[in-house]
């Protein structure tokens, strides 16, 4: 596989009235050509950041891409002007949002929004973008496509104002679209129509997809890889099959412990796990590894020293200093 998107040492610090918060402190991430990877962790982990800082639709000021790069296809998109960024933006690398009511603008038709990128892109006159928008709405499984076009966001239901969502990421056919927690909200049975929404997408058209989310069960039904994030940093990173199998940060033991198990319901009752403590503060993050404080396996060597990420097996990385104790 070729990499299409290539994250490097990425550093994104956002500038407050109490200093500057590191909101991602020195991310790498790639993704290939056709795969999806997934970026999981609790929420103030970086993982919406990070999408964002992508296509810079985090505000600067008070955000500040600080070091790193972002790669994609080659050129370094930290660097680009705002004129080279809308060139890239629904044309190349398509977004979808996490929250679509407050996302989709509720003064101008779904079939206008869709058709405004299109426009931009391909040079297609009103009427023909119109038409492409009611192919699209078409091709997200919304019903009498042609009439919806002219119905507002607020006419929708949740799950209908994402697919619209998906609709727009997908109408200029990205190589790569980032969904951003794309089943938020959404009831069991909607999310997974979306996630199988997706799946279908991302063969039909061959796009990438970097998908953001916190819930384990999503990622183990629809990635091929998996990136774990914690307090801005990258702590584990392996495919989706090793990663559940053999998780060896304690974060992630705990994310996965944290997942209700259908299987063993009937015959052991067991109390989910909980993490104890919460994510620490950006402003002033603790020195040595960031997740010590809330570990089981913590010692003062934790604690002195920020531990590397490091591969143990291939494709499998980790961000802990005792990865081989506790995978034995």
């Amino acid at each position: 596989m070729s990499r299409i998107l290539d994250i490097s040492g990425l550093k994104v610090h956002f500038r407050t009235d109490d200093g500057w918060v590191r909101a991602v402190d020195g991310v790498d991430i790639g993704v290939d050509r056709g795969e999806t990877v997934s970026i999981v962790g609790e929420s103030g982990c970086g993982k919406t950041v990070t999408a964002k800082t992508v296509l810079k639709l985090i505000d600067m000021p008070p955000g500040k891409i600080v070091a790193g790069s972002i790669v994609w296809q080659g050129r370094d998109l930290v660097p680009a002007t705002p004129a080279q960024m809308r060139a890239i933006r629904a044309k190349e690398i398509g977004f979808i949002f996490q929250e679509p009511m407050t996302s989709l603008n509720p003064v101008y038709t779904v079939g206008e929004q869709i058709a405004e990128s299109v426009r931009q892109h391909e040079g297609l006159s009103r009427r023909a973008a119109m038409d492409r928008a009611a192919e699209m709405l078409a091709l997200v499984n919304i019903p009498n496509p042609a009439s919806r076009v002219h119905d507002y966001p607020h006419q929708f239901s949740g799950g209908m104002r994402q697919r619209v969502m998906i609709a727009m990421a997908l109408a200029c056919n990205p190589k790569l679209v980032i969904a951003d927690e794309p089943t938020t909200a959404l009831d069991v049975t909607i999310q997974a129509q979306i996630l199988d929404l997706l799946a279908e997408m991302k063969q039909r058209i061959g796009m990438a997809v970097l998908l953001i989310t916190h819930a384990m069960g999503v990622v183990a039904e629809n990635a091929q890889r998996v990136i774990v994030m914690y307090a801005g940093k990258v702590v584990e990173e392996a495919p989706v099959g090793p990663l559940f199998a053999t998780p060896l940060h304690p974060y992630t033991q705990g994310l996965i412990r944290s997942i209700p198990r259908l299987d063993l319901a009937a015959t052991e009752h067991q109390r989910l796990e909980a993490i104890p403590g919460t994510v620490p503060s950006l402003l002033h993050p603790p020195p040595g590894c960031r997740f010590a404080a809330r570990c089981r396996h913590a010692t003062e060597e934790c604690r002195a020293a920020e531990p590397a990420l490091r591969e143990l097996s291939p494709g499998h990385k980790v961000a802990c200093i005792h990865a081989e104790a506790i995978a034995a």
